[in-house]
């Protein structure tokens, strides 16, 4: 049994990946090299991939190939025609991150929400030093008590932040981009209304055709001037131009990012226009990336492929 992890840095170089060797030959590539990724593979049994397109132009010399794991939910990156075709299963990970994008989201909302990066400045600067009072008002900031927080994607990732909101005293409203979650505890409203009335929107759907670009132009003209933005599902589900002019414009009060439509970044994106924090703060993609969420989706693979040789399906997708 020959296993190959094709990009070993998507994972950290602090989780343990000897749990894999009892299985067999173990190789480790650090990162994809696109013109050698077909020559890497082409004896494996399994292949380990976050990002790398598995495709017939990366897979035709696989002859051996039985089992693609993804250190990921989303499969976007596989072609199941083809692997359909060549009877190769594909297996993903699911609720490993889920405590720890819940956590991030409310990272970047407090971050943006009471100005922390202003009063740190501050502070930090000597200010405060030469200040003759113990407090500070220029940026004023509110109270999360009794705000509508509003929830696009109700799923796992959602009905975490839901929770802890309506623990801190907010009122939960939430849209459902497919159409079909419909049986929430919480308020499911239109599009509209969501955007209208909501004093916080976090993102955490998945990208497909009813949310690539869905916070576009007219999106932000029927938000609150005071409203905060949080993407924490995919970055083409924001329409960046549109986020920006917004922002420059004062449409909304502030966006917090983990994800953007191309990363890494791309040195045209619009986004770096923004250098105001207490405007705008982007995350590299990390708020699924704590130690034990990254560890929980080691073990997940590995499971997967015990489970795999053992004969059962378990997290198969196809």
């Amino acid at each position: 049994m020959k296993i190959v992890f094709l990009e070993t840095d998507t994972l950290g170089n602090d989780v343990d990946l000897s749990i894999f060797d009892h299985f067999g030959e173990v190789i480790k590539y650090s990162k994809s090299v696109p013109d050698e990724n077909s020559d890497r593979v082409k004896d494996a049994d399994i292949i380990i991939v976050n990002k790398i397109p598995m495709n017939e132009e990366t897979l035709s010399k696989a002859i051996n190939l039985k089992l693609i794991c993804v250190t990921g939910t989303g499969t976007n990156i596989i072609d199941f025609e083809y692997t359909n075709k060549r009877d190769i299963s594909v297996a993903n990970v699911k609720s490993y991150s889920t405590r720890s994008v819940v956590q991030h989201t409310f990272a970047l909302f407090f971050y943006l929400y009471e100005k922390l990066h202003y009063y740190d400045h501050f502070v930090k600067s000597g200010e405060y030093i030469k200040s003759d009072i113990f407090s500070r008002f220029d940026m004023k900031f509110n109270e999360l008590y009794d705000k509508t927080w509003g929830i696009i994607g109700l799923g796992e990732i959602g009905r975490g932040v839901a929770e802890i909101a309506k623990a801190i005293g907010c009122k939960i409203i939430y849209y459902s981009t497919s159409g079909n979650n419909n049986n929430q505890p919480y308020e499911q409203v239109d599009f509209d209304t969501l955007l209208s009335t909501s004093d916080i929107i976090s993102i955490h759907a998945p990208l497909n055709a009813n949310t690539e670009n869905l916070i576009d132009d007219a999106a932000f003209d029927k938000m609150k001037k005071s409203a905060i933005l949080l993407n924490l599902g995919r970055g083409p589900i924001v329409n960046e131009d549109a986020l920006v002019e917004a922002l420059e414009k004062n449409k909304i009060a502030g966006a917090g990012l983990d994800v953007i439509k191309v990363e890494p970044m791309s040195k045209d994106n619009p986004l770096i226009r923004i250098q105001d924090s207490t405007k705008l703060i982007i995350t590299p993609h990390i708020a699924w990336a704590t130690v034990e969420a990254r560890t929980r989706c080691v073990k997940e693979v590995h499971d997967n492929i015990e489970a795999f040789l053992s004969g059962e399906e378990r997290n198969i997708v196809r």
